[in-house]
């Protein structure tokens, strides 16, 4: 009765690419118990402990990409190598060579698994071909941990930053599970400090963590997975066969769906590192409360914007070389941010819309002689908050299609066969997914002190109280979920 089923356990323990391992799964928390309780025994061991968090971060990625987990291997040792030599280089082409090898090993990898088969598309009409994709697994999180390490030797080139004199450290930072496969995209110079600090987790930092964790998993497992499930997908399927009035609430759907799901992952990433000593920085916030487009990029994937900046907007001269540059750079950084989020034609436009609309701000902002700090107030920030939101959806829209031809057929039935005498049967039909979505907006503009008191409330509590709380959201997890845990959206970035 009691005979463990070792072929069962394996298939568990093994990579599923259909199954990839996140953090909202049962099988994430039951081993996190486990590792949770080796990580404690090491609190004062820290080459032992970090050497088990390392192999742990390994399995982790194992678990999402099966055997790719080595090209983290190779991003991790050569930039690892090529910063140490970079250090005690002096000739400056010495070091630029360093960086440029480092930025071809890592951009080379990630153009790889994730471009090839889109240039290889662009290229085929010049030689009359028929395009068949290539069979290119995309690793999970790649466009991540190659930013993140980028961002070490960049910063060692820049002499921002002195390399580690440890491989295994830097295995630590690179690999991290929290933030491994969908960030925030750690910065070298504020993790590294960290990493052999000796291991102290306050009450305040388990509470916090706790509180975290909590509501990522709610905003992921409850918000967005049901939506997703139950609404938007329908609607982002075959939008032709919906009004517009559904289709508007569909692309709102979306918004939430995706705010929900990538900074739920960014919460629970946040949390699961207080519980283990470290802290990350804040990725998102609040960015549906933007009065600008400038003010929503501050707000949202915080990590990815300010690494578009500082190495690839000043890279470009940033707006140093005057107005009209500095326009072109804004363009031309969120064209490139939209083509990392993937190898996709809808990408590209969702960018280029972004960076049109930073430029455009930017330029009127000028004109009317403001300061970057100047803010709405009143009826206007009502008007402006309500203006970068909506422009913000338009661009999901085209963000979330495959095809332009979709994108065109959905702004197409908004504006031409909007019916919203409909709208009654709609909220009728999908009662729960728009009381979701009431929850999930009023939780969203709600004011900054409200998460405040939550998380106070909830470091308060006494670890019985967070236990329970904790299972308590896992009861209405199961509850409330219509089919599997679906992956984050980020993960296929």
């Amino acid at each position: 009765m009691w005979q463990l089923d070792w072929n069962k356990l394996a298939e568990v323990l093994t990579y599923n690419a259909k199954q990839p391992m996140i953090f909202s799964s049962g099988l994430f928390l039951f081993l996190f118990l486990g590792f949770s309780l080796i990580y404690v025994l090491l609190q004062k061991k820290d080459t032992a402990r970090i050497l088990f968090v390392s192999l742990f971060s390994y399995y982790f990625y194992y678990k999402s990409s099966g055997f790719y987990f080595f090209l983290l291997g190779v991003v991790t040792v050569t930039d690892f190598f090529l910063a140490g030599r970079m250090a005690v280089t002096e000739s400056k082409w010495g070091r630029k060579g360093l960086l440029l090898l480092s930025l071809f090993v890592n951009l080379g990898l990630l153009c790889y698994f994730k471009y090839t088969n889109f240039f290889y598309e662009m290229l085929t009409p010049l030689w009359n071909g028929n395009f068949e994709p290539l069979d290119i697994f995309l690793p999970v999180g790649i466009s991540f941990f190659t930013f993140q390490s980028l961002s070490y030797t960049i910063d060692v080139y820049r002499r921002q930053l002195q390399p580690l004199e440890r491989l295994l450290d830097y295995v630590f930072y690179v690999s991290f599970f929290p933030q491994l496969v969908a960030g925030p995209i750690v910065r070298a110079r504020d993790f590294i400090p960290q990493i052999r600090e000796p291991l102290m987790v306050s009450r305040e930092m388990f509470g916090t963590g706790v509180f975290f964790v909590v509501s990522g998993l709610f905003k992921k497992a409850v918000i967005s997975d049901y939506i997703s499930v139950n609404f938007v997908e329908r609607i982002f399927d075959n939008p032709a066969l919906y009004s517009g009035v559904e289709n508007l609430f569909g692309i709102y759907g979306y918004a939430l769906q995706i705010y929900c799901d990538f900074s739920g992952y960014s919460d629970m990433a946040i949390g699961i590192a207080l519980l283990l000593g470290f802290r990350f920085p804040m990725n998102f916030n609040s960015p549906y409360k933007a009065d600008s487009i400038t003010d929503f990029w501050h707000r949202w994937h915080i990590s990815l914007s300010t690494w578009l900046r500082d190495y690839l907007y000043i890279s470009l001269g940033g707006n140093r070389k005057g107005k009209i540059r500095t326009y072109i750079n804004l363009f031309l950084t969120m064209l490139l941010g939209g083509l990392w989020h993937g190898a996709s034609w809808n990408f590209v436009i969702w960018g280029g819309f972004h960076g049109v609309a930073l430029a455009a701000h930017k330029f009127w902002r000028n004109l009317l002689g403001k300061p970057k700090t100047a803010v709405s107030y009143g009826i206007r920030k009502v008007f402006a908050v309500m203006l970068t939101f909506h422009f913000v959806c338009f661009c999901w829209i085209f963000f979330r299609n495959s095809t332009f031809e979709a994108s065109v057929t959905m702004i197409r039935q908004v504006f031409t066969a909007f019916h919203p005498e409909v709208l009654g049967q709609l909220i009728e039909g999908y009662w729960k997914v728009f009381v979701l979505m009431g929850i999930g907006y009023l939780l969203h503009f709600a004011p900054d002190d409200w998460q405040d008191a939550c998380c106070r409330g909830v470091v308060r509590l006494p670890l019985l109280g967070k236990a329970l709380l904790l299972v308590a959201l896992i009861y209405l997890v199961i509850q409330i979920k219509s089919s599997d845990i679906q992956p984050f959206i980020y993960f296929q970035f």
